[in-house]
């Protein structure tokens, strides 16, 4: 098998260990676009404009996160990018990624144990005032009242998946659904990206959450 010489996305949601697959593929000589310039094109998702989401993928040979891990993107990321793959990375449960997502935020905004409020969102000035605020409304589909609901943000991890898996369904070759604990995880990636494996070891990053 042929080392993957097309682009390579990464859609699974945040805080499913995005940022240890991130650091696997760099290591098998893959180039990623830089994250925060992603989430600064998070308005033009929100419009479903991807002309500039693409334009970004065009200056690297991989991305991950916002805006590439979002609805509707990977649809538009396969037809601009034919042959591209795409891996789904996931937590061991729903729920396991529920709390490691609220646990990461409440860190961010320094609110001990307690659930982030929309006051704590519109105050942190993550990319700009207000965005990771604006960011939690729209991709989960929440009012103020209804931020970090379990129920609904499980429902959504729980239907992006479905959907992905779904989406790829007839198009074998281009989707790997990896959990980046699992021990044969790196020579999965290494076999779905036609790289020789020779005992390289899955990063592990952010643990805490």
């Amino acid at each position: 098998m042929a080392r993957h010489a097309g682009k390579i996305f990464c859609i699974g949601r945040n805080k499913t260990g995005t940022c240890s697959i991130e650091q696997a593929i760099v290591s098998l000589g893959y180039t990623f676009t830089v994250q925060h310039q992603g989430e600064r094109l998070f308005r033009d998702w929100m419009q479903r404009d991807f002309s500039r989401i693409i334009e970004l993928a065009r200056g690297a040979d991989a991305g991950q996160d916002i805006p590439f891990s979002l609805p509707y993107t990977y649809q538009a990321l396969d037809t601009a990018f034919p042959g591209a793959k795409f891996i789904l990375t996931l937590r061991d449960s729903p729920e396991q990624w529920y709390e490691s997502l609220v646990r990461f935020h409440a860190k961010l905004m320094r609110c001990g144990d307690r659930r982030p409020t929309a006051a704590d969102l519109q105050r942190i000035a993550y990319i700009e005032p207000g965005w990771l605020y604006r960011a939690q409304r729209a991709i989960y589909g929440v009012t103020d009242e209804q931020l970090y609901d379990p129920e609904l943000y499980i429902r959504h991890y729980i239907v992006h998946t479905l959907n992905v898996t779904e989406y790829f369904r007839h198009k074998p070759g281009q989707l790997l659904v990896l959990n980046v604990s699992d021990p044969e995880a790196m020579p999965l990636l290494c076999d779905f990206l036609g790289v020789e494996f020779v005992g390289q070891q899955m990063p592990h990053l952010n643990r805490s959450t």
